[in-house]
């Protein structure tokens, strides 16, 4: 009994001329990872000739709501069986990895995995920034400044941001994948990944380990023996490939600018534009009554602690 012959011969995502377009070669040149809002091409080798009257194609994502465009490019060669496709995830589409499954005469084409990331350049997309040089520094810049110290000493430290270090697309993917809410609702939860406000949230919570099952523990006290001290860190790559190849355990240790730090080099491998802002004199009001309350008696000496404060 003889095997019937597929009817796709060949399949072409050419990742390096996409991934180009899409100002992510510097992510990769073997994975196929895009941009929403902008096409794609794809090219379909077939062993018969292409009747779209008769035998129609399908092309199928697995997305919350949003319709994928798919469109024959001028290149293509239906009576030979090739077909040059433009495909355009919408510019909603939640950002992450997706499995596109092509339809034709009842045989099932799967796709190499694709991966989705928002686009500052996507006049449509919620983070488009008009000047390409605001994109250049807020998401493709690699390295920076951030600023510590205190108000009255205030010192730049050189950080490392590697948002297109190796891994850091998994490491980022697996980040949101881990947030409490993806464990209770994960469709809710992938589906409001359209949303980079909602993805700001979640990265926020997920790079402090304290509330969930995050990267980083932080540590004021002096006592790091268990762990790195925050001053040790000058990058971001080096912490979250620590949290990664640990099977995701938290890592020690961070403080504020550690934290924003990694926070910035997430956002802009997702491709939300993100600078770190250092705060010098913070109010901390522990009691939520909206003001920083010291508390004296009348003869001018404190009379009881208060933990608000300004640091």
């Amino acid at each position: 009994m003889s095997l019937q012959r597929s009817i796709f011969e060949g399949v072409d995502l050419h990742p390096k001329a996409n991934n180009s377009d899409h100002h992510t070669s510097e992510i990769s040149l073997d994975q196929l990872i895009v941009r929403r809002g902008q096409p794609f091409k794809v090219t379909l080798s077939l062993s018969q000739a292409f009747n779209q009257n008769l035998y129609p194609l399908a092309i199928c994502a697995a997305t919350a709501k949003a319709v994928w465009k798919v469109e024959l490019h001028k290149d293509a060669s239906p009576p030979k069986g090739l077909l040059v496709l433009t495909i355009t995830p919408p510019a909603d589409t939640p950002v992450g990895e997706f499995n596109l499954v092509v339809k034709h005469r009842d045989e099932d084409k799967p796709l190499p995995t694709l991966v989705v990331l928002y686009n500052p350049w996507c006049s449509d997309d919620w983070v488009y920034m008009k000047d390409k040089r605001e994109i250049n520094e807020y998401v493709m810049n690699e390295r920076g400044v951030i600023y510590r110290g205190s108000s009255n000493y205030i010192f730049p430290l050189d950080w490392d941001f590697g948002q297109f270090e190796d891994n850091m697309v998994d490491i980022c993917l697996k980040i949101l994948d881990l947030n409490r809410k993806h464990s209770i609702d994960p469709a809710d939860d992938v589906s409001a990944r359209c949303n980079p406000i909602y993805v700001g949230r979640v990265i926020s919570a997920m790079i402090n380990s304290q509330d969930d099952s995050g990267v980083l523990v932080g540590r004021w006290d002096g006592s790091y023996d268990s762990g790195f001290r925050p001053s040790h860190w000058t990058g971001s790559h080096a912490i979250l490939k620590r949290w990664l190849d640990s099977g995701c355990r938290r890592v020690k240790y961070g403080q504020c600018w550690v934290f924003a730090g990694v926070m910035c080099s997430v956002m802009r491998l997702l491709g939300i534009p993100c600078r770190v802002v250092s705060n010098f004199q913070s109010a901390h009001d522990s009691n939520k009554n909206m003001t920083i309350d010291i508390y004296h008696p009348g003869y001018g000496v404190r009379e009881r602690q208060s933990h608000d404060s300004v640091w």
